[in-house]
């Protein structure tokens, strides 16, 4: 099939970002919640000694991959919520993809409507965050 410049470069995008997060839930299916042998520390808690917002939210991940989503909220309890908002957007990714390969048309207004909707969720999804980095940031 012959893509224009346009659907290549939107295909890449929603290729690009539906690898990234395969890679984020292949990562959280390796590693065992149980072993707790994560490669990623977090970088604030051992500057500063306290918890971070997404503190154990590799853990999390790892248990709702596994089905065990009471114990990923007691790690995290925003870990459904973000984790969802990947769930969605690789089903998006893939849908895509797919649309853009068999010939989808009104690519423009279909990525505005995309990064429209991505960016409600992406706001909706990480609003904890955003929230308690403007709590840090006003006090």
């Amino acid at each position: 099939m012959n893509l224009t410049s346009s659907r290549k470069a939107y295909f890449s995008i929603n290729a690009i970002l539906a690898g990234v997060i395969l890679f984020i839930m292949g990562y959280s299916a390796f590693y065992s919640p149980d072993e707790d042998k994560y490669p990623v520390p977090c970088i604030h808690e051992k500057i500063t000694g306290e918890p971070c917002p997404s503190c154990g939210m590799s853990h999390a991940f790892s248990l709702i991959v596994r089905g065990r989503i009471d114990e990923a909220h007691d790690w995290n309890s925003v870990s459904l919520r973000i984790f969802s908002f990947f769930v969605i957007q690789l089903v998006m990714r893939v849908a895509l993809g797919i649309w853009i390969l068999t010939g989808g048309r009104h690519i423009r207004q279909v990525a505005i409507a995309d990064a429209v909707l991505s960016s409600a969720m992406t706001l909706f999804a990480f609003y904890p965050f955003l929230r308690a980095l403007w709590l840090t940031l006003f006090r």
